[in-house]
């Protein structure tokens, strides 16, 4: 299994929205993540600075990279790009983050 963390940016105010659609994730993206190797996958929010931390487990065998691809994802980024900081495809401006400590 891999650990695999990064940070995202919301827009200010947008956490209860960010929150609310993420309630109603849809079905099927959920399973393209499953099929992409995403063993667990959780979001947190600090909201004094609107940052997200994102943590994932990971299959050895993932495929993560691949959803860029997914016509799935890229509709997700575009209902969610009004919410964050996104890149011109609409994927989410993230920031990958070194594991230095892990208790397991």
């Amino acid at each position: 299994m891999i650990r695999s963390a990064y940070t995202m940016r919301l827009k200010p105010g947008a956490g209860s929205e960010y929150k609310r659609r993420h309630d109603e994730i849809w079905p099927e993206l959920l399973e393209a993540l499953r099929s992409a190797g995403v063993l667990e996958f959780s979001i947190f929010l600090d909201e004094g600075s609107s940052t997200l931390f994102a943590f994932r487990k990971l299959s050895e065998s993932n495929s993560v990279a691949s959803l860029a691809h997914c016509a799935v994802v890229q509709k997700w980024w575009a209902y969610m790009a009004d919410l964050m900081e996104v890149n011109p495809n609409n994927s989410p401006v993230s920031h990958a983050l070194e594991e230095v400590f892990h208790l397991g």
